[in-house]
């Protein structure tokens, strides 16, 4: 496969500053890496429940999307914009954090199940599976009862380094999704040194 026609990057997370440097908003981070890097200014736009900035990668114009929904309602973010933008599901990478992987391992595919995270879980409900998933590991607690307290809390200083690092290997990354297609890019990641996640 030749170069992505990618036209909107999602991040899952949660709004407001309490929940700003919790694992679970990953995906906020790296969007807003990427409006760091590229010139992008979120604004709010009430119309689409989110904050929306819009960039130029690898010769693309993108959006870049952060839900104000909370997490579980996510889906409803996602379809306005894709809707007003006329954007398919196949043309959107949803960024967000995965307790299946290590911390700071990340991961690229496209399609499948939601493995549990509400956030995507809404997302493919209202949008189906056809997207592409960035996921960025966060580890696991190790008893499902501790998940919801762990994605919500802050990690370590160590383990945010480690997750920091992660996300702005991705954002290296997106030019080469978009100029040389996911297999370059699944490569790039999937290779990493020191990666151990699966």
């Amino acid at each position: 496969m030749a170069e992505l026609a990618l036209k909107l990057v999602v991040g899952l997370g949660n709004p407001g500053e309490k929940y700003a440097r919790t694992r679970h908003n990953a995906g906020f981070w790296l969007v807003d890496e990427l409006a760091r890097r590229h010139g992008g200014s979120f604004r709010n736009e009430s119309k689409h429940q989110g904050e929306l900035a819009r960039i130029r990668l690898g010769g693309a114009e993108l959006w870049l999307l952060k839900p104000a929904t909370f997490m579980n309602r996510s889906g409803a973010s996602m379809l306005s914009v894709a809707g007003f933008y006329r954007i398919a599901p196949a043309e959107m990478l949803v960024a967000h954090d995965e307790l299946d992987l290590a911390p700071g391992t990340l991961r690229l595919k496209q399609g499948g199940g939601h493995g549990g995270h509400n956030g995507l879980r809404d997302a493919i409900a209202t949008l189906g599976a056809d997207f592409w998933r960035l996921r960025i590991g966060i580890g696991h607690p190790g008893h499902r009862d501790e998940v919801t307290d762990y994605v919500l809390q802050r990690a370590s200083s160590d383990e945010e380094r480690v997750l920091q690092e992660a996300v702005l290997e991705a954002a290296d990354m997106l030019p080469l999704l978009i100029e040389q297609g996911p297999q370059k890019a699944m490569h790039r990641l999937h290779t990493r040194a020191g990666d151990t996640g699966k």
